[in-house]
């Protein structure tokens, strides 16, 4: 499922979240799975990824960013 990271498209339908993937190649990991409820936008700020509730809570997820090199294949953004 394509979700919209832009902070103001919601959720249309319930979803489980392990990783975020841009599409100029990297991949944001969440360090535990998420579950987005209908309603929920999903933005990030900075480095963090924030999710905004339907209630008005605001949630940051804990993750880590990486480099995704090809298809299956994941590279750490702080490897060198």
């Amino acid at each position: 499922m394509r979700l919209i990271a832009d902070g103001t498209t919601t959720a249309s339908q319930l979803v489980l979240v392990n990783e975020l993937e841009s599409d100029d190649g990297y991949a944001f990991e969440l360090d535990s799975p998420l579950f987005l409820a209908v309603g929920d936008q999903v933005s990030f700020e900075g480095s963090d990824l924030v999710v905004a509730r339907a209630s008005g809570e605001r949630l940051r997820a804990a993750g880590s960013w990486s480099t995704r090199c090809r298809i299956g294949c994941y590279r750490s953004a702080t490897a060198s």
